[in-house]
């Protein structure tokens, strides 16, 4: 029986399902995890979900400062007794989809990185909320199911292809640094995960007026997936079909098109001509509606 095991049996602690508590318990792995991150010896990073502080240990002793930030409170005193011997720890309770994270992450080096070994069922709460946020970050190193990380990385074409991919790839160069069977966690989940590497763009991959226009146009791109692009730009920016068709022609694109096989560099063309209202109609500009300002998988 690992370390760690030994810790949360002492402890009589009894995983929450609820939480989506799944705990690694292989050293070996959680060194190999930290490698991997990227994080390095003058980092700060912020930790969500530490759960028994077992991949904790490697990342305060990889880093220059980490704050965790936990849910549990039955974990707080284990974590706390655990991590007493690494004077760069900082532990916080709370929930990182409605903490003040900006607030919270004040004093960390600038920019930090972020760790987490999430609940799958905030994976793309949080990824929204990180990336689309004001936080000064240098990567994310995210342990998420299989089939996240595949939506993650997608292409057009594919099937996973979504918003997610679109927000990740924008803002990040992501891959996958390692696949993580579903053995290798306590208990283990129904699903394999994956460990994500996301490390932010110095720029993005295409240029646009306005962020906020540009991820309403992909939004609507995947609103009804069977629909084609002018279908889904109707209803989204309130457009006649006919403005609608003008729009797509008027970036050189087929009006015939699905959402899901038009690139970034699409996506951005149309949203500069929405923006522009010597280009387009100021009446269609001022009637974007604010339905693709949170991405939904």
């Amino acid at each position: 029986m690992s370390k760690t095991k030994e810790r949360i049996r002492d402890s009589q602690l009894r995983y929450k399902q609820g939480l989506g508590q799944n705990f690694i318990y292989d050293d070996d792995l959680l060194k190999e995890l930290v490698r991997v991150s990227g994080v390095e010896a003058e980092d700060d990073v912020l930790e969500v979900g530490p759960g028994s502080g077992s991949m904790t240990k490697y990342l305060c002793e990889a880093a220059h400062h980490v704050l965790s930030l936990e849910l549990d409170e039955r974990l707080l005193p284990m974590i706390r007794t655990f991590l007493a011997p690494y004077p760069n720890f900082e532990l916080h309770q709370g929930d990182a989809l409605t903490e003040n994270l900006p607030e919270l992450t004040a004093n960390l080096r600038k920019p930090f990185c972020v760790v987490a070994n999430i609940p799958y069922y905030i994976t793309t709460p949080l990824v929204n909320l990180l990336l689309g946020g004001t936080l000064p970050l240098k990567r994310l190193a995210l342990m998420v199911q299989k089939e996240v990380a595949d939506k993650m990385l997608a292409e057009p074409g594919d099937e996973d292809y979504g918003p997610l991919a679109i927000r990740c790839q924008y803002f990040c160069d992501p891959y996958v640094a390692m696949d993580v069977p579903a053995a290798c966690f306590t208990p283990v989940p129904k699903v394999d995960s994956a460990f994500v590497i996301l490390p932010m763009r110095e720029e993005p991959p295409v240029q646009v007026h306005s962020e906020k226009t540009f991820f309403r146009v992909a939004a609507a791109a995947f609103a009804m997936r069977r629909k084609t692009m002018v279908n889904n730009l109707c209803p989204a920016f309130q457009l006649t079909r006919e403005e609608a068709c003008e729009l797509m022609r008027d970036c050189g694109l087929d009006e015939r098109i699905r959402g899901e096989r038009l690139t970034m560099a699409d996506f951005a063309l149309l949203a500069n001509k929405l923006d522009q209202p010597a280009e387009f109609p100021c009446s269609v500009v001022g009637r974007c509606c604010e339905s693709g300002d949170i991405i939904q998988e």
